[in-house]
């Protein structure tokens, strides 16, 4: 079957692999990892999922370089961050993701995937010390790699005939390493005890070296999140479709729940709107529209306050039939706007490819 077909005989299975494809649109590894920056980007609403039942196997290679400092709607300049009391001086965070997705459509209804991510994330800081000049030799360094927090999810579209409206329940499970300094331990030192699974430390040079990398930048975060999302599809033309779709994911378990040393991750709202260009079906340009709001993330472990925030990208792209079975795609997220609680690192743009095989 041409899942992009756009003849009147299949068209109400276009818009069933459309719909079930933009339901994981905004389901991202990274979002949790990266303060409010823009990972809203998923291959799903580039690939998507095959309308008839079997296995399919998809790999997604994300990059995000967030390498400005920016307060409010405005960027900032590390001097101007440095005269704020207690305030961390960050340098730059790039974060490398390949993920690799398990999927299932056991009928034109329901459609199951399993994600596992690999994160490599290095990040590095001028720490607190207002005194201090910012030069390279005051920079701490920490680099953060390894499986990250595995999610599963289940999409079900069987509310219309069309099959062009459903809903996505799914849950992020704390399978990633996670923690910080223990409660014993306010300075963060490593030498001096920690809570979670293998949390990272910073190198021994700069001004903060060997003490614990921010609880956020750790491949997992110890959280237990539920998935709740809903789409709807509708063909807008000969040649277009549409789509608008969200997902809401908040904690509801916390391994780092200790007195003096508990984490939260902050909830995030995600509501994505997007256009396809359907002539040619091997070759579909896209256009999305990604928004993301995130609250702050809470704990004695947590940076509660510069951890929030709305952000909307603007996400170019393409997808492309590369042989029989096979898709793979690419897009460019471009920051349009954005609006953030005290002092964040923010990528300029974000990359991703992959492709996806269905047996």
């Amino acid at each position: 079957m041409t899942i992009f077909s756009r003849d009147s005989a299949s068209a109400p299975l276009s818009a069933t692999f459309w719909a079930l494809s933009l339901a994981t649109l905004v389901v991202s590894p990274e979002v949790l990892a990266c303060a409010t920056c823009g990972c809203s980007l998923s291959p799903d609403g580039a690939l998507g999922y095959s309308t008839t039942g079997g296995w399919g196997i998809s790999v997604d290679d994300s990059f995000i370089n967030q390498n400005q400092l920016r307060n409010g709607t405005s960027p900032i300049s590390p001097q101007q961050v440095q005269t704020v009391t207690d305030q961390e001086v960050e340098h730059q965070t790039v974060n490398r993701y390949v993920t690799v997705g398990l999927s299932y459509t056991s009928d034109a209804n329901w459609n199951f995937k399993l994600l596992l991510p690999y994160v490599d994330r290095s990040h590095s800081t001028y720490g607190t010390d207002a005194t201090l000049p910012l030069t390279a030799d005051q920079i701490s360094s920490a680099t953060a790699s390894g499986l990250g927090d595995v999610r599963l999810i289940a999409n079900y579209q069987g509310f219309l005939p069309s099959k062009n409206l459903g809903v996505q329940v799914g849950i992020k499970l704390p399978t990633g390493d996670y923690g910080g300094p223990s409660a014993t331990n306010p300075d963060g030192g490593a030498g001096h005890g920690s809570v979670g699974r293998n949390p990272v430390v910073f190198g021994p040079s700069g001004n903060s070296g060997s003490s614990y990398l921010d609880t956020s930048l750790n491949v997992g975060n110890g959280s237990t999140d539920l998935i709740l999302g809903g789409y709807y599809f509708q063909p807008v033309s000969q040649d277009f479709d549409a789509f608008v779709n969200g997902q809401y994911q908040f904690s509801v378990k916390q391994a780092l729940n200790q007195s003096g040393a508990d984490y939260r991750p902050g909830n995030n709202l995600n509501l994505s709107f997007g256009l396809r260009y359907e002539v040619n079906p091997d070759m579909v340009p896209q256009l999305q529209i990604n928004l993301t709001n995130k609250k702050a993330d809470s704990g004695a472990l947590a940076d509660t306050t510069d951890t929030a925030g709305t952000v909307a990208y603007l996400s170019p792209g393409v997808s492309l039939h590369a042989m029989k079975n096979t898709q793979v795609y690419a897009f460019v997220q471009v920051p349009i706007y954005s609006n953030l609680s005290g002092y964040q690192l923010f990528p300029r743009y974000t990359a991703s490819a992959g492709v996806s095989y269905r047996f």
